[in-house]
């Protein structure tokens, strides 16, 4: 079978047949966005959390978690195309599969590295127009939402006991500010609450995932923020990347904005 090279978001050099037929999704997102390119056949295994869509979750080989793969399951699968993420994934279990097959990565810190994985992956999997047409929409979209955040702050959270919150250095983060938002959080990454020196913020954002805030966790953090409006957000449309860009954009001008 004929292969091609291609260097993927970590600048690594993977020769990857052409076209892939067994296709392994380390990345909800991603799975989610082979499921809108139309690779039913193709994806062979998914982790536990690739939740979406429904019927893939419940029909599809799962192959353990984003940070916990079975990493000799998916090798006896055969795949001859693995495709992961510098963030979501363990570098030791990626490391163990590119010696067996060939993996590409995605490294996804903002808006552009989104787009320029959708065209990448457009190349990969041969569908470059289609990946093209969805990268225009989600620019025309989002270039109509810069200004739904007015400039106003926001403390993004990811996790209780510890708090943890979305940096910079963040797709969150970058993701925040495409929409007009200042990230009043300017650490890198992912730090604890009480890594910050000032923690002001016009609204403080409870996420849905991975730790699932609800209403029970509002006065909470309202005493902690008593300047601020607490909001409860969906987590998905603030860190998946891909295809849920296109739900995340109706979100962001519909629910969320009611909401501030």
């Amino acid at each position: 079978m004929e292969k091609r090279a291609f260097v993927d978001q970590l600048q690594r050099e993977v020769s990857i047949p052409n076209p892939p037929k067994r296709i392994v999704s380390l990345v909800p997102s991603l799975t989610e966005f082979l499921h809108y390119l139309g690779f039913e056949k193709e994806v062979i295994g998914i982790t536990k959390f690739c939740v979406h869509p429904e019927t893939w979750f419940e029909h599809k080989e799962r192959i353990g978690g984003t940070k916990t793969l079975k990493v000799d399951r998916i090798i006896e699968l055969k795949p001859d195309l693995v495709i992961g993420n510098k963030e979501e994934n363990a570098i030791e279990d990626i490391s163990a599969l590119e010696k067996q097959v060939p993996v590409w990565m995605s490294a996804i810190d903002s808006f552009e590295d989104a787009m320029e994985m959708i065209r990448q992956l457009g190349a990969v999997l041969n569908c470059e127009e289609r990946c093209s047409a969805l990268i225009s929409k989600l620019q025309s979209l989002f270039g109509e939402l810069s200004t739904i955040g007015r400039n106003k702050s926001v403390l993004y959270f990811i996790w209780k006991e510890p708090d943890f919150l979305a940096g910079a250095d963040t797709f969150i983060g970058a993701f925040m500010e495409k929409i007009g938002f200042t990230n009043a959080c300017e650490i890198s990454r992912y730090p604890a609450l009480e890594a910050l020196s000032s923690a002001a913020a016009d609204y403080v954002f409870l996420s849905s995932e991975p730790f699932p805030f609800s209403e029970k966790h509002k006065a909470y953090f309202q005493s902690l923020f008593p300047q601020s409006k607490i909001v409860l957000v969906d987590g998905e449309m603030f860190s998946w990347y891909g295809s849920r860009m296109l739900k995340a954009a109706d979100y962001f001008k519909t629910q969320l904005i009611s909401q501030l």
